[in-house]
């Protein structure tokens, strides 16, 4: 015997419709979380980041990071040249070695954004490959942590008084 539409559903077959779509969506609900936990990234893992892979990659942050870590200070460098000149042009009866002091301390501000600038300007790591490019990255960490080292030693004195 056919069954229409309209014929009642027997309970047993609706609640077995009923715990069959709810475990349905458990399902689907704990896979997908499996998914996505699975295609997350895993931070500890190292090993497949081809950014450490490199050694010349790793060397090259190390370089940028310290470029990165001075190079706002350049407007503190700019800053206080202003300040020091402000100082002097206001000051009429300036002793004649605290006008010296002054000035030398905005050359020594100005010679410090120069050696930055300076190296940023000279800076090719893309003209080196391989090896050649390792001993360059290492010859230019080196160089930029000396022109860091300028930069913060300069801008300590010139806001001592």
């Amino acid at each position: 015997m056919p069954v229409s539409r309209f014929d009642p559903v027997p309970p047993a077959t609706y609640l077995y419709c009923l715990i069959s779509h709810t475990a349905m969506k458990k399902t689907f609900a704990l896979l997908f979380i499996i998914g996505l936990v699975s295609c997350s990234k895993n931070k500890d893992n190292k090993a497949s980041d081809p950014e450490t892979d490199d050694p010349n990659k790793v060397l090259y942050n190390q370089v940028m990071d310290i470029h990165d870590e001075v190079m706002p200070r350049m407007d503190d460098i700019m800053r206080l040249k202003r300040e020091l000149k402000e100082s002097i042009e206001k000051s009429n009866n300036l002793v004649p070695e605290k006008k010296k002091e002054l000035e030398q301390k905005i050359l020594q501000l100005d010679s410090a954004g120069k050696a930055m600038m300076a190296w940023m300007n000279d800076f090719r790591p893309e003209e080196y490959t391989g090896e050649d490019l390792r001993d360059y990255l290492e010859s230019e960490k080196e160089r930029v942590t000396k022109v860091k080292e300028l930069m913060l030693e300069a801008i300590q004195k010139a806001k001592e008084n």
